[in-house]
C-alpha cells in the first residue's frame, strides 16, 4: 500500500510536533500536522489516516494537570471517532504529554467500576526533570517496539511517575505484557525487576520502573521518553566518545509504525 498517513495532533502548548513529523517522514510515512480544534470541527478527517500521534509538550499549559484538558476534549468531542480509529486496527502513539493524554482519556487503560487503573503523576522529586535515560523493552506485542531491546532517550517532564491503583492492577498489566518499556540500569541489569530503581536510573520514581505501556493489542502505545529527540547519532550527548550506529535509538520506533502498514 501507499505510505501510511500520519496525523500529528497538536494543541496550544505542544512543542514537539515538528520533530515528530520529521521522524515519521524519514521513516517513510506521510505526516500532517493538525490543530485539535480543526479535528473537533471535522472529526471524520480522522478516518483518512492510519497513524495518530499526540506529541510532547505542555498542552493547554498543563494548567489543571499534565494532559488533562486535551484528554477531556478527547472524551467529550472525539470519543466515538477515536474508538472507531482504534478498532479499525490503526496505530496510536502518545509521547510524553501525549502519553499523559492517552492515560487520562482512557485510550490506554479502560477504567473499571472503581475508576481509573493507573495515572501519571508528579515525579517523586516534585521537580521537572530533563536528562537522558536508559530503557529496555519488556513487551513482545507492542508494534512500536518490535525488534528493539534497549534504547537511550531523553526525558523532559514534571508529571511522569507511573502509579497503578493497586498491586493487583500492576500484576495484571505485567501478566498481560503491557508494561512495555521500563527504565534500565547500566550498572546492574539484574535490578530491572525491582519495584523502583534508584535515581537516576528511574528518574521519576515510577512504580515497577515503567517508562511506557501499551494496550492489549499492542497498537496503542504511550511512553514518557522522547524518541523523536534521538533520531541521529549526533543527538546523543556522548556521540563523539562512544561508538554509535547509523541512526539514533528513537528512529526504530517510527520505522516500526510505518512498517506495520507495509
Amino acid at each position: 500500500m501507499a505510505a501510511p498517513r500520519v496525523l500529528i495532533l497538536r494543541a496550544p502548548g505542544t512543542n514537539c510536533d515538528r520533530e515528530t513529523a520529521h521522524a515519521f517522514a524519514v521513516a517513510g510515512g506521510q505526516p500532517e500536522s493538525m490543530h485539535v480544534r480543526a479535528l473537533v470541527e471535522r472529526p471524520e478527517w480522522l478516518r483518512t489516516f492510519q497513524i495518530l500521534c499526540i506529541p510532547g509538550g505542555f498542552s493547554y499549559g498543563d494548567d489543571l494537570a499534565a494532559g488533562r484538558v486535551l484528554a477531556v476534549k478527547f472524551r467529550r468531542r472525539l470519543r466515538e471517532f477515536l474508538a472507531e480509529f482504534r478498532e479499525a486496527g490503526k496505530l496510536i502513539l502518545g509521547i510524553c504529554n501525549g502519553f499523559q493524554v492517552l492515560i487520562k482519556a482512557d485510550l490506554l487503560l479502560a477504567p473499571d467500576a472503581r475508576g481509573p487503573l493507573a495515572t501519571l503523576t508528579w515525579n517523586a522529586s516534585g521537580r521537572y526533570l530533563d536528562r537522558w535515560v536508559r530503557v529496555r523493552v519488556e513487551s513482545t506485542t507492542c508494534v512500536f517496539l518490535a525488534g528493539i531491546d534497549r534504547m537511550e532517550l531523553p526525558i523532559a517532564h514534571a508529571e511522569g511517575r507511573f502509579v497503578p491503583r493497586d498491586a493487583a492492577v500492576l500484576e495484571g498489566l505485567r501478566a498481560e505484557g503491557r508494561l512495555a518499556l521500563r527504565y534500565d540500569s547500566e550498572s546492574s541489569r539484574s535490578h530491572v525487576n525491582e519495584d523502583v530503581l534508584p535515581f537516576p536510573d528511574n528518574p521519576n520514581g515510577s512504580i515497577a520502573n515503567v517508562a511506557g505501556i501499551c494496550d492489549a493489542t499492542g497498537r496503542v502505545f504511550g511512553l514518557m521518553p522522547h524518541p523523536e529527540r534521538h533520531l541521529d547519532p549526533t543527538h546523543h550527548p556522548r556521540w563523539t566518545r562512544e561508538p554509535r550506529g547509523d541512526e539514533g535509538d528513537g528512529m526504530a520506533v517510527f520505522r516500526n509504525a510505518v512498517r506495520y502498514f507495509a
